[in-house]
Formats: structure tokens, C-alpha cells, sequence
């Protein structure tokens, strides 16, 4: 099942650090079939409640692979290069499967709860 790298980042400002962490984050990606699915650079609408920085979502085909990219040599290496000047919120999620149905998580919810 896919999961997914979410983060919302603060970037403080630009500098080389930064840039050279983003030039290089996709090589770290690519041995566990990570790709972005929203990469910044834009602003984000929001709907409901507040949302600042930037959102980063990158899919991976499971969340083994997940882990395993963000545990990496690779990506350890360049990790400072953002956290040193980036303040993020990151974490990784299951996604749902295909025929996934939120009717039947309700269900499920409503019959632990007794309602």
C-alpha cells in the first residue's frame, strides 16, 4: 500500500545549504521509488483552520520504503542541510487502499463506541 512523506516547512531563507539539499534529495529518493506529489513552491488554499510554509508529499510504494529512504545513508547525509536552516514538521503515513470506503471505517468506529 502506498505511503507517504508528508512536511510542512517553515524555510527561514534561501541559501546554498538549502538549494544543494533540494538538488540532491531526488538521487536519495529513487532506490525506494520515491517521487514528489506537491513540492512547495506554491501557495496552499486553505479551507478550514491555518495552514503556513510549504507542503511537501512524496509517495513511496510502501511504507517500508518510507522508512528505509528516510533512514538512509543517502538522505542522513544530507538531512542537516535543511535542518539547519528549515523548520519543518515531518511525518510518514499509510495510505488507503484502492476500494477503501469510509462508510466502513465508520461502521467499525460506531460498533467500538456503541453508539
Amino acid at each position: 500500500m502506498t505511503a507517504y512523506a508528508i512536511g510542512r516547512i517553515r524555510p527561514e531563507m534561501m541559501n546554498e545549504d538549502v538549494l544543494r539539499y533540494i538538488e540532491t534529495i531526488q538521487a536519495t529518493m529513487d532506490p525506494f521509488g520515491g517521487r514528489f506529489l506537491v513540492h512547495g513552491g506554491g501557495p496552499v488554499e486553505v479551507l478550514e483552520g491555518s495552514f503556513t510554509g510549504d507542503l511537501v508529499i512524496i509517495a513511496f510504494p510502501d511504507m517500508e520504503r518510507a522508512r528505509a529512504w528516510y533512514a538512509s545513508d543517502a538522505y542522513q547525509e544530507i538531512l542537516p542541510l535543511r535542518t539547519r536552516h528549515i523548520r519543518a514538521d515531518i511525518f510518514l503515513a499509510d495510505g488507503v487502499p484502492p476500494a477503501y470506503d469510509a462508510a466502513h471505517t465508520a461502521a467499525r468506529l460506531r460498533t467500538s463506541a456503541a453508539l
